[in-house]
């Protein structure tokens, strides 16, 4: 066991775990059981096993482990503890009641606090910077447990935990840190015993020993305090008693006046460290064990002290005090400040700090002393220092600590140079020592409350003599001035600062000493039995008679400090103010310190009594006529060395000669003497002779001793400036070999710190390498392998326990030879195998057999070490003689199915995940012509120069792998390279394989033939239905015309029959002609040979001449045309787009009931030119709209059907639209609702460089009726091979006037052109003639020259009507192409053109 490193303190600042609270409230000892924290950083996890498992499970306790955790990862500390314990290891959950034996686990990212038992948890949060989780949770243990909480530092690399153990040990609990021995990292451990409050300082094992003895200690379970402490003082004989005059035998310090609650707290938690359950027993214990007087001396003055505790404090010191005591200062008295209490100088240092940020802005700064003082050793030596870490430094912030502190290189900070030299520390008895005088201000913060009543009076009555009169007080937040408000008025209650009242206070002290001195703290004397001493009356007596008759006196040593004193010396010295220091000749009154310091030198030269005789020396007090008060007295010094020591001291007499009288002279004045007689005058004289000779003996003395002392001093100062040059000069080498010393620390740190980690990762890899043989050894025994390793030189190295059964192995054949071994393999056949491995290193593998004809897979590797040299060889042996066998059925088996697949003449193809090909039936490459090299593990994409990707097969493949189980008969349509345009059925499913791999089994099935067999025959029938449909359309017309030519013929009939005749004749004429064209246009567009002559134009003229066009129609029906048209150009066929909205407004008018109403719109929409045709007719059923542009398509195609056509119309204007890059739609609410159809052309964007816009030609309808140009004079020639033509157009042209002349074929024509040249004003023929046709014809009369009618204007009238045909006839020479049938009036109105009649 190590006792806590030593933690001295003054009582100033011995606090409980809150610093303002009342330090007589008992800590908390009424928890049902004690709880342990244990906190750990990195290294802990080892720690924490190591500790739980050396605990025993009935402790009574409750352990809480605090780690530092990641806060993205689980902990498995809990799982991992679970292991090495049978009690519970939880991992903490907010709000869990905490249970003796159980262990407890802090989670990730949180910090976790113990409140009336609960453990609750937050998110963690930074203090400073830093997560700090094992000083929130001890801080709150301490809280939370008082003298039941124990505190465990073990392995960490911050000093996280510090501040928690200060917190444990002042509540009354025990502390424990790891040892250096066994920590990984021991800064944690480290910083905690660096404060001095770890009672503990072991290795894991042993402090789960000590907690399981400290289980066992009745202390720990006492539900209310021991009453230790009755009452103070204790009676004479009581082990309290022992302990006190132990103490103050021993230090000095007499703790009789402190308050018992605070007393009796630290040593009931002694007796517990020390397992003692008696006071009794603990004073024995004291009396045996000297460093525990110590220790406990130093357990009652516990530190709890920081920087700028309680800011608001400071701040109004800043603002209000300060200035208010620099008022009226002059600048040259210095400020004087005293800390009582200082402990560890943080206070101290923190008035230095306010003080000099206060003198920042001021152009003159006073002189600045700040006294401080502390009745700990220790302490006071940590405070000169200035050094403190980084945990202690929480209350200053980053400004201040870059201007008031310096850090240093090992961590931690120290105070700057400029405020340690303000500061003054010296070791000081509050209670028994002389106090400072003239201060200004006095801080002595969190001590009284530890005193009794009594002793805070008589220290508050010393701070009242102590300041001066405008001096100011500064207490801690628990502590007043209500004892002593007569001395202190409150400047400010809530900062606890007190002013100075103007009241007399009684005399504090007297200069007297104790009778004896104090011995030191670190040489204690023997200390004697406390036994009773029998009265003593003859004793007495001659104490009463010293008493009464002894002469002032004092001990000095020959340093001429004070030893004793006896009597009231008041008179003869005086304290010396700023100072502590009790020197005889500092001390001695004006008008004695000179004859007392010759005497005493004189004694220590001449070792002789000395006595120096009527000295006077001014009292201080004056009478009314100026005479001054002076007394006389006798010093004598007698040197002395006592028999047990060397050292000489000196006893100094004070004998007073008579009361001091106010006189103006010693002597008898002149007036006097002239009166005395002559017996007086003589004694007089012998008076002064015997004054004079004394005063010459001592002016004699004095010179001797003052040249004494010039030499003295002259010899000293020589050796001070020899000194001093030899100290400069040393001062430079050391500065030299300081700077050597810094260089090589740093190198052997350096050294140190790679040798530590060098070290660690020799223990780790060690570790490690007995772990990795421990599982070489387990992985070797527990392998059903057999792996044989050998050497370069084919020695067995190791085998498996598979290997020795099956080569026949014993353990002894490590060493041996392999090649000398005989087993159930040919080892002649194993040895070149090895030797090649050996010389090529690469790995070489086989299947071989035993002689009994089982089969093995044998592996062979070189044998590599870990710095990749090779040592050997390795051979691994894997059983295979039920893979051999099962592979040996199932290549069988395999070549019995894939002789069955290459039978198959559907194609068949087998993908993997990846859709590449796995394998292929010989009918796939023989269907679609490649070759197995170009197919197997490509992928079904990529074959064929990419012939197979087919969006849909994609698609369908996907939708497989995706989870589809099968897909059957799914239709391609695609055109292959090799083979050309394929029709194909694919069937595929998923194939699930035993390595958990998916394929995919496809087969293909070329359907061409057979679709292309369904569609001639779908064709065959949609043409059959075409014909009859046309047979039907084309017979009601003709039957109409032939009833009627027949009619006419066969009876007279009258002229109103006559003209309904001729009416019908016409208009089945032009049905007929309707039907030619549809039929035509269809031709035109499923041969492509339809084109478009496009040009812009205005688009709203074009479908108001289609208004005009259908108007008679709507008119005849009494439909209603509303039309609403914006002006818009689009690039168009003027022809075609007359064609297509004929179409449709025919059409909206054909299946528009009478009185209905058709509406047409033309509009913009979305940067397109939209026409709307909208009616009120019969409507479209829904499963009708998606065919009604299709070819040949009827809604009605059956026998009964009301409107005639041939279903082409819808699909021409589709087609038309399309060419003109347009769309068109169709929507119908249903039947009886009406329909709408939308057209959207393009919208015409003119270059920079366009041509105008012009209007569309129209054709209109012309009769006889119409004024038409004469042809009156013409002679017009026409050739056709038909007489039913040439009638009629001859009859036609002659009622206009023309003279006609009609021939039949081209020969005939061009005879009648050479006979009579010029004479014809205009050609019209037919194209297709006998024997020469049109084109003949017209080339013939081209080659004519003009005089013999070669430039005539030619008409080609014609059945032939294509684009190509009218091109054809433009370009041999005719000036106009015109379709059969043609309109004879408007075929007129060409002639007359043609022939300048216009």
């Amino acid at each position: 066991m190590s006792a806590e490193s030593p933690v001295p303190n003054d009582p100033s600042d011995s606090l409980p775990v809150n610093p303002d609270s009342e330090p007589n409230q008992p800590s908390q000892t009424n928890a049902p059981f004690p709880v342990v924290g244990i906190a750990a950083s990195a290294g802990g996890l080892e720690a924490f096993t190591e500790l739980i498992r050396h605990l025993p499970t009935d402790t009574g306790m409750a352990f809480v482990l605090i780690q530092h955790l990641s806060p993205e990862h689980e902990s498995l500390l809990s799982e991992i503890l679970g292991r090495v314990t049978t009690m519970p290891v939880l991992q903490v959950q907010d709000q869990m009641q905490v249970e003796p034996n159980t262990v407890y686990v802090i989670p990730p990212n949180a910090q976790m606090t113990l409140v009336d038992g609960i453990l609750r948890l937050a998110p963690r949060q930074k203090s400073k910077g830093k997560y700090l989780p094992a000083d929130i949770f001890f801080e709150s243990l301490a809280t939370d447990r008082g003298n039941k909480a124990i505190a465990v530092v073990l392995s960490g690399m911050d000093g996280d935990g510090a501040e928690g153990v200060k917190a444990v040990k002042i509540a009354g609990g025990v502390t424990f840190a790891e040892c250096d021995a066994t920590a990984q990292f021991n800064s944690m451990p480290k910083t905690a015993v660096a404060t001095g409050n770890v009672d503990f300082v072991l290795p894991p094992p042993a402090i789960a020993r000590e907690l399981s003895n400290l289980s066992r200690n009745p202390f720990l379970w006492q539900s209310e305090p021991l009453p230790l402490i009755q009452k103070l003082p204790p009676e004479p004989g009581d082990p309290l008693s022992r302990i006190f005059s132990l103490l103050r035998t021993t230090t000095g310090v007499d703790f009789t006046q402190y308050k018992p609650i605070s007393l009796e707290r630290r040593i009931q938690r002694r007796m517990l460290l020390y397992k003692l359950d008696s006071l009794a027993a603990y004073a024995q214990y004291l009396q045996t064990h000297r460093d525990e007087i110590q220790a406990l001396y130093e357990e009652i003055l516990i530190h709890v002290t920081s920087f700028f505790r309680d800011p608001h404090v400071f701040e109004k010191l800043k603002t209000q005090i300060f200035p208010t005591i620099c008022q009226n200062k002059a600048s040259d008295v210095p400020l004087r400040i005293w800390v009582a209490g200082c402990s560890t100088g943080e206070e101290v240092y923190s008035l230095a700090i306010c003080l000099l940020e206060f003198f920042s802005d001021r152009a003159t700064v006073p002189p600045i002393q700040i006294f401080a003082t502390d009745i700990s050793e220790t302490a006071i030596s940590k405070a000169r220092t200035g050094l403190y870490l980084e945990s202690q430094m929480e209350g200053v912030s980053p400004e201040r600590k870059s201007r008031f502190f310096v850090p240093q290189a090992e961590g931690g900070y120290q105070i700057s140079s400029t405020t340690r030299e303000l500061c003054v520390f010296a070791h000081h008895n509050l209670c028994d020592d002389p106090p400072f005088s003239n201060l200004d201000l006095i801080s002595c913060r969190n001590l009284l409350i530890y005193l009794s009543n009594s002793l805070q009076e008589r220290i508050m009555a010393l701070f009242h003599y102590s300041l001066n009169l405008t001096g100011y007080l500064v207490l801690g937040t628990a502590e007043s001035v209500k004892a002593a408000s007569n001395l202190f008025a409150p400047v400010d209650e809530a900062c606890k600062i007190y002013a100075r009242k103007l009241s007399l206070s009684n005399r504090l002290f007297a200069f007297t000493a104790t009778s004896g001195r104090v011995p030191s703290l670190h040489n204690p004397q023997p200390l004697p039995e406390n036994r009773s001493i029998p009265f003593d009356l003859a004793r007495e007596v001659d104490q009463l008679i010293a008493n009464r008759y002894m002469p002032l006196s004092v001990v000095v040593n020959e340093q001429m400090q004070i030893l004793q004193m006896r009597k009231d010396l008041d008179l003869y010295l005086k304290l010396t103010p700023s100072t502590t220091e009790l020197n005889l000749l500092s001390m001695a009154r004006e008008g004695l310190a000179t004859p007392l310091r010759t005497a005493l030198y004189q004694a220590q030269t001449e070792n002789v009594l000395v006595r120096q005789e009527d000295i006077q020396m001014e009292q201080g007090e004056r009478f009314s006529n100026g005479d001054v008060s002076r007394t006389r007295l006798n010093v004598e010094v007698l040197p002395f060395r006592p028999a047990l020591t060397n050292t000489l001291y000196f006893l100094v007499l004070f004998n007073p000669i008579s009361p001091s009288t106010p006189v103006s002279n010693t002597f008898t004045s002149p007036a006097t003497v002239e009166n005395l007689e002559p017996a007086d005058l003589a004694r007089e004289l012998v008076t002064l002779r015997q004054a004079l000779s004394a005063a010459t003996q001592r002016e004699l003395s004095a010179q001797a001793h003052l040249q004494a002392v010039i030499q003295e001093q002259n010899q000293l100062n020589q050796n001070l400036r020899i000194a001093n040059e030899e100290i400069l000069s040393s001062n430079e080498e050391l500065q030299s070999t300081n700077e050597e010393l810094q260089t090589a620390k740093e190198e052997v740190q350096a050294t140190n710190e790679e040798l530590s980690t060098t070290n660690e990762e020799l223990r780790s890899r060690n570790l490690q390498q007995n772990r990795d043989n421990s599982d070489l050894n387990n992985f070797i025994a527990s392998i059903n392998i057999p792996i044989v390793m050998l050497t370069n030189d084919l020695r067995i190295r190791r085998f498996t326990p598979s290997a020795q059964r099956l080569f026949n192995f014993i353990p002894t054949d490590i060493g041996r030879p392999f090649t000398d071994l005989h087993g159930n393999f040919e080892v002649s056949q194993l040895e070149p195998m090895i030797l090649e491995v050996l010389e090529t290193l690469n790995t070489k593998e086989q299947e071989i057999q035993t002689a009994a004809g089982y089969w093995y897979n044998i592996r062979i590797r070189p044998y590599r070490t870990t710095e990749n040299q090779i040592d050997g060889v390795t051979m691994v042996l894997q059983d295979i003689d039920a893979l051999k066998r099962y592979t040996t059925s199932l290549e069988s088996a395999r070549n019995y199915a894939e002789t069955i697949i290459e039978t198959v003449q559907i194609p068949l193809v087998v993908l993997d995940a990846d859709l590449r090909v796995n394998a292929a039936n010989r009918a796939f490459y023989q269907t679609f012509q490649v070759s197995e090299v170009e197919t197997i593990q490509m992928l079904l994409f990529e074959l064929g120069n990419g012939q197979w990707d087919i969006p849909e097969l994609r698609s369908m493949l996907n939708g497989i792998l995706a989870g589809e189980l099968a897909v059957q008969h799914f239709e391609v349509n695609h055109d292959l390279e090799q083979i050309g345009h394929k029709n194909m059925l694919l069937n595929a499913c998923k194939l699930h394989r035993e390595d958990n791999t998916d394929m995919i089994l496809l087969a293909i099935l070329d359907v061409t033939e057979r679709t292309a067999r369904q569609q001639a025959e779908a064709a065959s029938r949609a043409k059959d239905e075409f014909l009859s449909n046309l047979s039907h359309e084309l017979r009601n017309p003709l039957t109409s015309l032939l009833a009627w030519v027949q009619l006419l013929r066969s009876r007279n009939c009258d002229e109103a029959t006559v003209d309904r005749a001729l009416e019908a004749v016409e208009q089945n004429g032009r049905l007929l002609n309707y039907l030619i064209e549809d039929i035509l246009d269809a031709s035109r567009i499923t041969s492509g040979k339809l084109q478009l002559n496009s040009r812009p134009m205005d688009l709203s003229l074009l479908v108001q001449a289609a208004l005009d066009s259908v108007n008679l129609s709507a008119v005849a029906k009494n439909i209603q045309l509303v039309s609403s048209l914006s002006e818009i150009a689009v690039l168009g066929d003027a022809e075609r787009l007359q064609q297509v909205l004929r179409n449709l407004l025919s059409n909206a008018i054909k299946f528009t009931p009478a009185g209905g109403r058709i509406d047409i719109t033309l509009s913009q929409v979305d940067n397109q030119a939209q026409i709307q045709v909208s009616d009120t007719g019969i409507g479209i059923s829904a499963d009708l709209l998606p065919h009604i542009f299709e070819r040949f398509y009827q809604g009605d195609s059956s026998t009964t059907k009301t409107n005639q056509g041939l279903g082409l119309g819808l699909a021409i204007v589709r087609h038309l639209i399309e060419l003109h890059g347009g769309t068109i739609l169709a929507e119908s609410p249903g039947e009886g609702q009406g329909t709408t159809l939308t057209v959207r052309l393009l919208l015409y964007v003119p270059p920079p460089t366009a041509p105008p816009i012009v209007e569309p030609t129209v054709e209109t309808s012309l009769d006889a009726s119409q004024n038409l140009p004469s042809l009156e004079g013409l002679q017009i020639l026409v050739v056709d091979d038909l007489v039913d033509v040439l009638l009629p157009l001859q009859l036609m042209l002659e009622d206009y006037g023309a003279e006609v002349l009609t021939v039949t074929t081209a020969r005939a024509a061009l005879s009648a052109l050479r006979e009579s040249p010029n004479r014809y004003d205009v050609l019209i023929s037919d194209l297709g003639l006998p024997e020469e046709d049109g084109y003949f014809l017209i080339q013939q009369v081209r080659s004519l020259n003009a005089a013999a009618g070669g430039q005539i204007p030619a008409i080609a009238l014609t059945g032939h009507a294509s684009k190509a045909d009218d091109q054809r006839a433009i370009e041999a020479g005719f000036q106009m192409h015109i379709a059969k049938p043609c309109n004879l009036v408007q075929l007129g109105v060409i002639v007359a053109d043609l022939a300048k009649r216009t």
